[in-house]
Formats: C-alpha cells, sequence, structure tokens
C-alpha cells in the first residue's frame, strides 16, 4: 500500500525518513509529517483564534495570510462592526479547519506542531 506526505501529498517509499519533494520528516508509524521545529506555529492556538476572534482576523495574522487577516479586519472595522458576523463565520469555518488538520500549514509552508 502506498503513503503520501501529508504535507505535500507526494508518493513516499516505506523507507523513506524524508520527503523528498518539500524536505519533511516523515514518522514511520503513519506517514504523517512530524513536526520537531520550536519555532512553528501551534494549530490548537491558530483554530482557538479563529474560533473566537475570527472576525478580526487575528489567526490569519498568526499564521502570515496577512492579506487574508486585513480582509476580515476591514469588512469588520469599515461596516462599523455591521458585517462583523460575515468575518466571524469566515473565522469560525477557518479556526475549525484548523483544528481538524484541513489547514496544516501557515504562510511560509511550514507544517503546525500539535
Amino acid at each position: 500500500m502506498a503513503k503520501f506526505c501529508t504535507n505535500c501529498g507526494a508518493e513516499l517509499n516505506e523507507n523513506q525518513d524524508i520527503c523528498l519533494k518539500c524536505g519533511v520528516k516523515i514518522n514511520k508509524n503513519n506517514g504523517n509529517p512530524v513536526n520537531n521545529d520550536p519555532n512553528s506555529k501551534s494549530k490548537i492556538a491558530a483554530g482557538l483564534l479563529g474560533i473566537f476572534l475570527g472576525c478580526f482576523g487575528v489567526h490569519n495574522f498568526y499564521l502570515g495570510y496577512t492579506g487574508k487577516a486585513v480582509a476580515q479586519l476591514l469588512i469588520t472595522i469599515l461596516s462599523c462592526f455591521v458585517l462583523s458576523v460575515v468575518s466571524a463565520v469566515w473565522g469560525l469555518i477557518e479556526g475549525i479547519l484548523i483544528l481538524t488538520g484541513s489547514i496544516n500549514t501557515d504562510a511560509n509552508g511550514n507544517p503546525l506542531r500539535d
């Protein structure tokens, strides 16, 4: 059965320790990348910021997606909080996607740590 890198999707051999396409360490047990970088962003922190402060785009600022973050912030501020519900729902959905692992990298392509 073929294994795939969960970071980039490249096919992996059984004996590979590192994905040859993206360079991420591979966990031998399940093929998921292992992130040992102490400077990497936390998946839990980003998800909770998205759920609770998503209308201000705080989770996107944290992950380095400044374009989306500014858009969420401007939607909230320029509408005098009338459209903050739109940004809040957007942030809630992204927060859930981060916590479930559908969004698993920051803006630089670095994997999020658990």
